[in-house]
């Protein structure tokens, strides 16, 4: 009984610690020619309502017409909001692949 009890709550932590992790990708023109990768954190206050900096892909993109974004929340990224997200403060991954 105390087995199952156990392994109850490890598989509720399990979900609940990584129920999070997900990956959006944009393909912009016909997506990516390269290798080249440029990558920038963005920051959010109030579990992820206001945005505290501005990640500005096209910036990011430069004078390319073919490139792909992918913004996610990697295992890195929900361990430093884990600790940051007493305060209320998330992080995600943007990164754009030229």
């Amino acid at each position: 009984m105390k087995n199952r009890i156990l392994s109850i709550i490890v598989l509720i932590a399990f979900i609940v610690a990584f129920s999070g992790c997900y990956t959006n990708n944009h393909i912009i023109g016909n997506g990516s020619k390269g290798n080249t990768e440029l990558s920038e954190k963005q920051w959010y206050v109030l579990w992820g309502l206001v945005p505290l900096n501005k990640v500005d892909t096209n910036k990011m993109a430069g004078d390319v017409n073919d490139y792909q974004i992918t913004t996610t929340h990697s295992f890195v990224d929900l361990l430093i909001s884990a600790i940051t997200g007493i305060v209320t403060v998330q992080v995600k991954s943007v990164t754009v692949k030229k």
